[in-house]
């Protein structure tokens, strides 16, 4: 393993605070991962590393030699890719997290086209609808729905997607349609959202054009991922607010009904976020591509 490796492992491991866990993103033997560090310190003549059986902390060697290989690395990848870019072959492994409805009603769908196209190309995909630590967890990028709070990532934005209000046929005969926004306040109930960020519940929305309008209406379940809450719409227990890709064979379907197009949410923005120090390798570039394309036909 040569220096820049060595210095690649230990920038892993360092922001993972953990051997096994960067011998699991590196696709190398954690004994390999723990003899490159243990290398580097000798090779520098200091500790990088506290490691104890619980954790794995950096020393103040370690940061300061941490602080110059972000940049060090970032360079090394540039000039490696400079002269190769038409030539670059799109192969590897990698990361991708996003929320649990897009993994299901888009990408997966999409998926073979994407494969087929990067024959060398291998997707771990994760999905969870709560706003994972991307260096802990080992992923290269995460699609984000609504505004990214984490000033430590690079936005690449995509677009925004558009919302509509679903009501069930069962939840109509029993309650009928709204005809207002003053209709929803006094006689209707909603699913409730919780944010998975903060675990408050999300209020309903009425927005004419950049104007919102927040409306207080009673919940009877409220839940913490989308596929409950439309599970909820669909069995009738209240009303949604839902980008409209979620719901659309839904509502083809006849299994939920639009109501209230007047009174919408305004549209979420949706995003490719990844860390600052990651290369933009060509795997990630052309998922980048790909994704923005497939996401094109559902954005407001």
């Amino acid at each position: 393993m040569d220096k820049l490796d060595q210095y690649r492992v230990f920038m892993q491991v360092a922001e993972m605070g953990s051997f096994i866990r960067a011998a699991n993103v590196l696709q190398l033997p954690r004994a390999s991962v723990s003899a490159a560090v243990q290398q580097l310190e000798a090779r520098l003549g200091t500790r990088l590393l506290h490691r104890s059986t619980r954790q794995v902390r950096v020393t103040p060697d370690g940061e300061t030699l941490l602080d110059r290989l972000r940049t060090l690395l970032a360079d090394s990848e540039e000039i490696e890719q400079l002269f190769q870019a038409q030539h670059r072959q799109v192969s590897g492994r990698l990361n991708v997290d996003v929320p649990s409805r897009i993994a299901r009603r888009l990408l997966a769908p999409a998926l073979p086209a994407l494969l087929g196209r990067h024959p060398d190309l291998r997707i771990a995909l994760g999905s969870t609808d709560r706003a994972i630590d991307l260096v802990q967890e080992g992923v290269d990028c995460a699609v984000r729905v609504g505004t990214v709070q984490d000033s430590s990532l690079v936005v690449r934005p995509i677009g925004r997607l558009a919302l509509v209000n679903c009501a069930s046929p069962a939840y109509l005969r029993e309650h009928g349609a709204p005809a207002d926004a003053a209709a929803l306040a006094r006689a209707h109930i909603a699913v409730g959202y919780a944010s998975p960020a903060t675990g408050r519940e999300l209020p309903w929305e009425c927005a004419d054009g950049e104007h919102v309008q927040f409306v207080e209406l009673r919940s009877r379940v409220i839940v913490n991922n989308a596929e409950s809450y439309i599970a909820c719409c669909r069995a009738g227990l209240g009303l949604i607010q839902v980008p409209r890709f979620d719901v659309q064979h839904l509502l083809a379907a006849g299994e939920l009904v639009e109501v209230l197009p007047e009174c919408r949410a305004l549209p979420m923005s949706i995003s490719i976020v990844y860390p600052h120090r990651r290369q933009r390798s060509a795997r990630l570039m052309a998922f980048f591509e790909w994704f923005e394309t497939l996401v094109q036909p559902h954005l407001a």
